[in-house]
């Protein structure tokens, strides 16, 4: 359950992989992300595969999300489940803010906690 478990860090890492992903699509900026209703499903599937990484952490590494709740992994968790079971009532301005505030947080800490 621990930080340096090798299932953790390499499920760690994909979760940095698609946060660098969703980094890319937020420098494109909100104009073209509402114009762009292709960035907008990206932005959906990246919420999805950062959920479902946490969801495998939690399975593989059982505790661990719970141990760092610093990171907020399981606020990725709950909006995988909204965007995967909701698409039809998905608010793309808190998709936007999602993306563009909360995920690069995450992110940072994650990273923070991989180099410590």
């Amino acid at each position: 359950m621990t930080e340096s478990d090798p299932r953790a860090i390499q499920l760690l890492d994909d979760l940095l992989l698609h946060a660098d992903a969703v980094a890319r699509l937020v420098r494109r900026g909100k104009p073209a992300f509402d114009q762009d209703e292709f960035l907008r499903y990206a932005g959906e599937d990246l919420l999805v595969r950062l959920g479902e990484v946490v969801a495998r952490l939690d399975r593989k590494v059982p505790g661990f999300v719970e141990a760092h709740a610093e990171l907020e992994l399981r606020n990725l968790k709950d909006t995988r489940n909204f965007v995967a079971h909701g698409y039809d009532v998905v608010d793309f301005e808190i998709i936007w803010e999602i993306l563009a505030d909360h995920v690069p947080v995450v992110s940072a800490r994650v990273r923070e906690l991989l180099e410590s």
